[in-house]
C-alpha cells in the first residue's frame, strides 16, 4: 500500500505543473479527471487556493449514482461554454437526499476556474479549457481511499459508478486529451 506521504508528494508535484501551466493566463480554466478515489478532489482543493481560483467539484452537481455523463454535460454547457463566451456559467446543485436538482449556482466569468471530476474531461470540455489533467491511481488504492472517505454511502454504488467510469474512459480516452497525467500512487 501507498504511504499519505507519497500521495501528498504525487499531488503537490501536480499542482505545481498546474501552476506553471496557468502561469501568465487572465482567467485559466483548469480541468481535473480520473476515476473515484484518484485524488481529484485533494488537487482541485490545492489548485484553487493557490490560484485563488473559483472551485466547481462534479459530486455537487451530477444528478444521481448513474450522472456521470449528464453533470459533465451540464457543466460543458452551463459552465464552460458561457465563460468561453466571456458571461457568467450557471448550474444546479443536485440534493442527493431528496434526489432532485436543487439551487442554482453561478460561476463568474473572470477569474480562474477549476472543476473537477469524473467524466469532465471530454473533446468538447478540452475544447473550452487551459489546462487538463488526468489523475491515475491503481484501483485497489482509489477504492480504499474512496470508501475512507465516503464509507457506507459509497460502498453500495461502487461497481454502479465505475461501470460509468469506464464507459467515459472508453468513449474520450481522458488520459490522451490531458495536458499533464499525473500518476498516484
Amino acid at each position: 500500500m501507498p504511504s499519505s506521504a507519497d500521495v501528498a508528494a504525487s499531488i503537490a508535484a501536480a499542482a505545481a505543473d498546474i501552476e506553471r501551466a496557468v502561469a501568465g493566463l487572465a482567467r485559466p480554466v483548469v480541468l481535473i479527471d480520473g476515476r473515484s478515489g484518484a485524488g481529484k478532489t485533494t488537487l482541485a482543493r490545492l489548485v484553487a487556493t493557490r490560484l485563488d481560483a473559483t472551485l466547481l467539484a462534479l459530486d455537487s452537481l451530477y444528478p444521481g449514482w448513474d450522472g456521470l455523463a449528464a453533470g459533465a454535460e451540464q457543466v460543458r454547457a452551463g459552465v464552460l461554454l458561457p465563460r468561453a463566451e466571456g458571461r457568467a456559467g450557471r448550474w444546479h446543485r443536485w440534493d442527493w437526499a431528496a434526489e432532485r436538482p436543487a439551487e442554482s449556482h453561478t460561476v463568474p466569468a473572470e477569474g480562474a476556474l477549476v472543476i473537477e471530476g469524473s467524466g469532465v474531461l471530454t473533446p468538447a470540455s478540452r475544447a473550452l479549457s487551459d489546462v487538463q489533467v488526468w489523475l491515475e491511481s491503481p484501483e485497489a488504492s482509489r477504492r480504499r481511499r474512496a470508501l475512507d472517505r465516503d464509507g457506507e454511502t459509497y460502498r453500495p454504488h461502487w461497481d454502479r459508478w465505475a461501470a460509468q467510469e469506464e464507459a467515459h474512459v472508453r468513449q474520450h480516452d481522458p488520459a490522451s486529451l490531458a495536458g499533464i497525467v499525473v500518476a498516484v500512487p
